[in-house]
Parts: C-alpha cells; sequence; structure tokens
C-alpha cells in the first residue's frame, strides 16, 4: 500500500513537472511544440530584439523595405514574437501593449526566451523640453520611472523623515512634487496649502544578474548603453518626413538629436504644468509610458540597449503646431520607424554559429 501510494505521487510530481517545462503559463503547449520551436529558432541566433510599444508603431516596420520576415512566428505567454531580417542582420519583433508592466514583463520574456545580444525599444512620445519640436526624434542617454512614490502625509514637510525611510526602503534625496503649488485659487487655500501635500520621487529597487539574489539595489537614472549612444550620433543629420499630406506639413524640419533624459509612468499625460514641472526639475525631453520599463530590465539583465522615440505632441498644449497627438500620431511612428531601421543597419552583429534566418 505504501509503495502504491509513493508511485502515486511520484507519477504526479513528474507529470507536473513535464507540464512545467513544455507548457507555458502551466499548461502544455502543442506537446512542446512551442518550446521546439524556441530551442530550433535559438540555434539560429543570436538576434537583435526590437521592442514596439503598439501595432500602430510596428505596422511601419512590418511594411518596411528593409524588414523581412520569415515564416517563424512564435507565440508565447501571451505574446508574439516575429523573426526576420532588417538589412540582413537577424531580428525578434515583439509588441508589448500599453504600460510599464506589459513593457517590463514583455522585454523579460524577450530576453530569457530567447538568444538576444541587444535591444532596440522605439516608438512616439510627448515632449516636455521647450526646445524640441513635433516630429522630432529623441535618444537619451538615461531613463527614469517617475511614477514610484512615497506620498506624504498631511502636515508633514522635507525636514520630516518618510515611512521606512530609516531602513532604506525610501528616501528623500531625488525630490519632490508639492501639490499646493498648482493651485488656481489662493484665496481659498491656507496659506497656500493642500491637503494632497508631497510626492516624493523613489529609485526602483533592482536585482542585476551578477548580483547577489534578494540583495536589492537601487537606480534612478538607467543609462544606455555607452556603444549604441554614440553610434546614434551618426543618426543626427538623418532627413525626417514634416509632412502628414500634401496640405498638412509641420512648420519646422523635424530632427534626430540626442539628448540627456527621458522619463515613463503608466500615466498619460497631457498637463502643461506637470511638464514644465518635470522638466525644470529633471531636464527629461520625452514623456511616455514604456521605456523605463525596458530600460530597467535590460539594465539587471546586462543586455546593450537604446531607445528611440519621436515626439508626437507637447504634453499639456501650448505649441504653435496642433496639439492633438493624433494629428501627427502616423508621422511620429514613420519617424522613429526610420531612425530605428537606421541604427540597426550600424550596430556591429555578433559572429552566429549557424545559418541564415531564411532557413525557418
Amino acid at each position: 500500500m505504501a509503495s502504491s501510494t509513493f508511485f502515486s505521487a511520484f507519477l504526479f510530481l513528474f507529470l507536473v513537472l513535464q507540464a512545467l517545462k513544455e507548457g507555458a503559463n502551466g499548461s502544455l503547449l502543442d506537446d512542446g511544440k512551442t518550446r521546439m520551436l524556441i530551442e530550433n529558432a535559438n540555434k539560429k541566433g543570436p538576434y537583435l530584439g526590437v521592442v514596439i510599444p503598439n501595432m500602430f508603431e510596428m505596422n511601419p516596420l512590418l511594411e518596411h523595405s528593409s524588414y523581412k520576415p520569415s515564416t517563424l512566428i512564435i507565440d508565447y505567454a501571451g505574446r508574439r514574437f516575429r523573426f526576420g531580417t532588417i538589412e540582413g542582420k537577424p531580428v525578434i519583433l515583439v509588441m508589448t501593449g500599453l504600460a510599464m508592466l506589459n513593457a517590463g514583463i514583455t522585454t523579460q520574456l524577450l530576453l530569457s526566451v530567447f538568444d538576444v545580444y541587444g535591444v532596440v525599444h522605439y516608438g512616439i512620445a510627448g515632449n516636455a523640453n521647450p526646445s524640441l519640436n513635433i516630429g522630432d526624434v529623441a535618444i537619451p542617454q538615461y531613463w527614469s520611472h517617475t511614477a514610484l512614490w512615497n506620498w506624504q502625509r498631511y502636515g508633514d514637510g522635507p525636514e520630516n523623515e518618510l515611512p521606512l525611510e530609516v531602513n532604506g526602503d525610501y528616501t528623500r534625496e531625488i525630490g519632490f512634487i508639492k501639490f499646493a503649488k498648482y493651485a488656481t485659487n489662493v484665496d481659498e487655500c491656507n496659506s497656500q496649502d493642500n491637503l494632497l501635500n508631497n510626492v516624493w520621487y523613489q529609485p526602483e529597487e533592482i536585482f542585476p544578474v551578477d548580483a547577489t539574489p534578494e540583495e536589492r539595489q537601487h537606480i534612478f537614472w538607467v543609462p544606455v548603453d555607452s556603444h549604441y549612444f554614440q553610434i546614434a550620433q551618426s543618426l543626427e543629420g538623418l532627413e525626417l518626413e514634416g509632412c502628414i499630406n500634401a496640405t498638412t506639413c509641420l512648420t519646422h524640419t523635424p530632427k534626430v538629436t540626442r539628448v540627456e533624459r527621458g522619463t515613463s509612468a503608466s500615466i498619460y499625460l497631457d498637463n502643461a504644468a506637470y511638464r514644465s514641472f518635470i522638466y525644470d526639475k529633471f531636464n527629461v525631453s520625452p514623456v511616455e509610458m514604456e521605456s523605463a520599463a525596458v530600460a530597467l530590465v535590460c539594465h539587471q539583465q546586462k543586455v546593450p540597449y537604446i531607445i528611440i522615440r519621436a515626439l508626437s505632441d507637447l504634453a499639456g498644449g501650448g505649441s504653435a503646431e496642433s496639439n492633438e497627438a493624433a494629428t501627427f500620431i502616423d508621422l511620429a511612428a514613420d519617424n522613429s520607424v526610420k531612425v530605428a531601421v537606421e541604427f540597426i543597419k550600424k550596430v556591429p552583429s555578433p559572429n552566429r554559429s549557424a545559418g541564415l534566418i531564411s532557413s525557418f
């Protein structure tokens, strides 16, 4: 009886382990066919990963003359990984979906499942930098996530320690925004006070692959790969599209420019006061919803990456151009793809041990 019980338990454990080994999300995938596709694909690697937020940003690349799709598409864990080449270089295209969580999950899946030697992330963004214009393409050297907050209780100020600050969980080093400074009816405020008080910006906790697991580190400004950033300098003279159609054009010539900083949050920013604050506080140019997650994952996994964002609107309005993001969304998406393709042309490829992507 005991022997039979032990055998049954062993058999159950074996079946569970097989399911986890062959499946995603705890379920079998065509009896391991997906796992076999992944293994065969990686034999043809390594690849340059191209991470794209949404389909309207992906479609111009799928239609670009430099992109040659292969017959291989792998659907895994809710994501679709498309294989092909750009200027003969093997690439994997994947769409993240909206905002930080989706971008982080997708990038981690890409790097964990496939043989990837570098990441290019591109798309559109709002603009916080008054010296840049709609249609410009910004390539920041650093990225931050500016929606990890410690919201201070009413009555406390900059001199008051934050909860758990003594444990190293939170810090006052980065700075804060005081909501009372943005009151429009000062007469109804008590000495320009506000019950929302202060929000303190916080760095991310990270766990690099070459560090001790569970020993946290902190980072706020995440650097892109220095070599990739140097390559990006050669793109600054690239000619970009300035017209939507024959009758609707920008009043200026758009340009590619390297900038110091960009920032992300799972917030669609269309507020001029906050735009001005984060520009004055952090000197950021593009503001959007995914790039910092891509940056944080690549940084922790020690994978080189670059982020390219075309500016589709001045966040919160106030420019001479129409500020409806929908007006220039296609132009910005096309410009971001053009810069991404030119960058990929210039990225050196590592030696590959297997054949060409066309053999899939």
